[in-house]
């Protein structure tokens, strides 16, 4: 961790944010989208934002490799070995750029061993970067620095997604006994409970790998949890199928 270049790397996702506001910003452009093989929008921010992210980051860090929600998707026996990799979603929360709520990311995370040890999300129009290292965990908005902690306690408030509620969130929420929620879109509902905003986050249904790792890593460095919904398993990466299962987080020792 000591040679990763933290200010390069919070730099490169304002950069690529930016990017994507130039075209959020611009009718002629924020309205075209394509379809890709499983019906999942793409934009031209998506791939405008991943130009920038893969060429950066190759360039900062040449010998470590980059596992992109665009870019060149490896077979397994290419990436299993990995023990240190970018894992990279260049526009997280895409329908909500279509739907122009502006609850839209760049994420940015560092795997090794399975794990994520580095998250980066930056929130283009909240113009805020959130950064997980280790145990340490910040946002910096306008320039200014401030340290993340989860809640420590249960005060009973969830994020939940504006995109993919479920019958089974309900049933996972009750036993939390929670009496209010928020809603937001992307990665920044590991960042609400990061920050102490909210205490739990549950989704049942299918995310990818790079919708999630960078948000894990800030939220586990701000004090908190992601497991399997299953159990009580940390949750991992690079599996064969990088579809992730079902998950819960928590800001609180249960």
């Amino acid at each position: 961790m000591d040679n990763i270049k933290v200010t390069e790397l919070i730099n490169l996702v304002e950069r690529a944010g930016r990017k994507i506001l130039e075209i959020y910003n611009d009718p002629a452009f924020s309205k075209v989208v394509d379809f890709k093989a499983d019906d999942s929008p793409l934009t031209l921010a998506d791939e405008a934002s991943n130009e920038i992210l893969e060429k950066e980051l190759k360039e900062l860090h040449p010998d470590i490799p980059i596992i992109s929600e665009e870019g060149e998707q490896l077979d397994y026996e290419k990436r299993k070995d990995f023990g240190l990799f970018w894992l990279v979603d260049p526009l997280d929360g895409t329908k909500e750029f279509i739907s122009r709520n502006g609850e839209f990311t760049v994420n940015v995370a560092l795997i090794q061993n399975r794990y994520p040890i580095a998250g980066f999300i930056y929130a283009p129009v909240l113009d805020t970067v959130y950064v997980g290292i280790e145990n340490t965990a910040y946002k910096v908005v306008n320039g200014d620095r401030f340290d993340l902690r989860v809640n420590g306690i249960n005060n009973k408030v969830a994020v939940r997604s504006k995109s993919h509620a479920s019958v089974e969130e309900e049933s996972v929420l009750s036993k939390y006994h929670i009496q209010d929620s928020i809603s937001v879109g992307s990665s920044l509902k590991f960042c609400m409970v990061a920050e102490g905003k909210a205490d739990v986050y549950y989704r049942f249904g299918p995310t990818m790998e790079w919708d999630t790792a960078a948000g894990q890593a800030i939220l586990e460095a701000a004090g908190g949890k992601v497991f399997k919904e299953t159990g009580p398993d940390r949750f991992a990466y690079n599996k064969e199928n990088l579809l992730n299962t079902g998950f819960l987080c928590l800001g609180f020792e249960e």
